[in-house]
């Protein structure tokens, strides 16, 4: 399957906006396997960020995970502050802990406005990037977390196996 939309500057991209291999992740805060990707996808970022464009879109598994939406809200209320990828470390990095107290205390610890944080994270636009990167997820075939898509076809494999490709090209 392909990804739909194509990345965009819409999306959130680290590492070279104009690099020619583009990985794309459709992940959700509170999920394990997600929480366990993010390390391995930093440190690909730190020897390659060079020579990707990394994006992250929401996939909030809300059935499984309770506070998997209110997490990817708060990572957008962030990026209205200019801190989307902060915010997204900070709780994959706390993700045992993961609460509505803990988004605030990251917030603060990001040194964020907090009365914007609090009213951004209410906000219907916010809601809308966050069902809207949902639905694109479902129709590029995405059906469990995280999944990958490599220069827009999707991946079949985790983020070892990503870093395991990108070190033999």
């Amino acid at each position: 399957m392909s990804l739909k939309p194509k990345v965009s500057n819409a999306d959130h991209i680290l590492g070279n906006g104009q690099a020619d291999l583009t990985i794309v992740e459709y992940g959700d805060y509170q999920c394990p396997h997600c929480g366990a990707a993010h390390p391995i996808i930093k440190e690909m970022m730190a020897e390659l960020g060079s020579q990707i464009r990394f994006v992250f879109r929401n996939f909030p598994l809300s059935e499984m995970h309770p506070y998997a939406k209110t997490a990817a809200l708060a990572a957008e209320a962030a990026a209205l502050q200019g801190k989307f990828w902060e915010m997204h470390d900070a709780i994959f990095e706390n993700q045992n802990l993961l609460s509505a107290r803990l988004l605030l205390d990251i917030a603060e610890q990001l040194d964020l406005d907090m009365p914007k944080f609090k009213s951004d994270v209410q906000k219907e636009v916010l809601q809308d990037r966050v069902d809207g990167d949902f639905e694109s997820g479902m129709l590029s075939g995405v059906n469990g977390t995280p999944t990958f898509f490599v220069n827009g076809q999707k991946f079949d494999g985790g983020a070892e196996d990503l870093v395991q490709i990108l070190g033999e090209n």
